[in-house]
């Protein structure tokens, strides 16, 4: 007999924690391999997370509403499996009396502040997060008004995203505590005030800072000649959504360049342990996307060299679409082996984007523009009007010299350039 420490699951290279939001099994339920234990939340998604063990559910280490460091134990299995290849905690004989009671594990800070929240902010047969509560009691929003809200979570749960959309559209500014995700604007004299960031806000800095002094970071830019794939998305896009019920967007058509210019230099697709080089076999290309509530999320699209344009455009908008809606499961969110940015939805025509870690390079690509340029023809040059734009490729000088660096990103903008417009679908 065996018991397996179930831990909370690590869903982001910047989630240090999250939420429990309900258990779904009960202490004494017997539980099969891949059955959802309990449901949880970060700032950027909910999700369920699995048994990766068949037993007995013998404890449950925190309640509802509690929020739990990324790697600690949550619940106890046990099993009758030797589960001693498992990546999680087991230990062996373990007794009753060194497993931690609920009232044990929960922090008295953590379990003081849900009790308040929960008490002032009243009580619901819907049920709301930490995160959605605190929200609301900071703005003075009512149980009444949150009952009305519609929401987009799982099974119809009230989203952060939600709260932030009826906030703005009732024009509210949102303020910050250890839980809210927007900026408390605090004036002082004169016309100055004082912003305090958030907790989000302060893990992406950190994040960036790390990435930062870990990487020698290095730019390089180039432009592309992208009018045949201008032309030949507006000449296809009706058919293609008919076709396949997908409407296809440059990003595919990207990524699906990048993969191939990975595949020729796979000494950029890696990361680095300490003085050991990491050349990664399988292509996984995050995306980063932006949310309602104005933060990032980069889900990942795995073995990205694998699949053809359509099974590009079916996987991109997928990912797109759940991850506005806070829908990603973790590991959507893990694995990337290199990082895509479209500064250009935004209006920029370039960027120098920082190093998603562990990663060692980030591409931006930047708006397309009409421009006059010089076009080589059998008849002599010729000056045209063609959709140029740049692109730009940070890198982790350490591991990747200028030349590598340049000519992978010149490898990109040559496929871009060669697009194949007589590609059937």
């Amino acid at each position: 007999m065996t018991y397996f420490e179930l831990v909370m699951p690590k869903m982001g290279e910047s989630i240090i924690e999250a939420t429990i939001l309900r258990w779904t099994k009960n202490i004494g339920d017997f539980v099969d391999v891949d059955d959802t234990l309990v449901e949880i939340a970060t700032d950027k998604v909910d999700t369920d997370v699995p048994s990766p063990v068949k037993g007995k559910l013998i404890k449950i280490l925190f309640d509802e509403n509690v929020v739990v460091p990324v790697g600690q134990s949550i619940a106890v299995i046990e099993t009758e499996e030797d589960d001693s290849d498992n990546d999680s905690k087991a230990t062996e004989n373990l007794s009753s009396d060194n497993i931690l009671t609920v009232s044990e594990a929960v922090t008295p800070v953590l379990k003081t502040e849900s009790e308040k929240t929960s008490a002032s902010i009243g009580k619901s047969i819907r049920f709301y997060s930490p995160l959605v509560k605190n929200m609301a009691l900071k703005e003075n929003i009512t149980l009444d008004q949150l009952d009305a809200i519609p929401g987009t979570g799982m099974n119809g749960r009230l989203t952060k995203n939600d709260l932030l959309l009826y906030i703005s559209q009732n024009n509210r500014k949102l303020k910050s505590d250890a839980y809210v995700q927007q900026p408390a604007i605090t004036h002082t004299s004169g016309e100055n005030e004082i912003i305090e960031m958030d907790r989000m806000r302060r893990l992406i800095a950190d994040h960036m800072i790390m990435s930062k002094q870990t990487s020698a970071h290095v730019t390089s830019f180039v432009e592309a000649d992208v009018t045949e794939i201008v032309h030949w998305r507006e000449k296809v896009k009706a058919s293609f959504e008919a076709k396949y019920h997908q409407k296809i967007t440059f990003t595919p058509i990207f990524i699906q360049a990048v993969a191939r210019a990975l595949s020729d230099f796979p000494m950029i697709n890696i990361s680095v342990d300490g003085n050991k080089i990491i050349i990664k076999k399988d292509i996984n290309i995050g995306m980063a996307t932006a949310l309602p509530s104005g933060n990032l999320i980069v889900p990942v699209i795995r073995n990205a060299d694998r699949l053809n344009l359509v099974e590009l455009t079916t996987k991109v908008n997928n990912l797109a679409d759940r991850a506005r809606n806070n829908q990603l499961k973790p590991e959507e969110i893990q694995g990337g082996t290199f990082t895509t940015t479209n500064v250009g939805t935004f209006g920029s025509i370039m960027g120098t984007p920082i190093i998603n870690q562990p990663q060692v390079a980030i591409l931006a690509i930047g708006a397309i523009k009409k421009k006059p340029a010089v076009v080589e023809t059998a008849y002599g040059d010729l000056i045209a009007i063609r959709h140029l734009m740049f692109l730009s490729l940070s890198y982790d000088h350490r591991v990747v010299d200028g030349a590598l660096g340049s000519s992978f990103l010149r490898r990109i903008a040559d496929y871009f350039e060669r697009f194949d417009v007589n590609q059937g679908f």
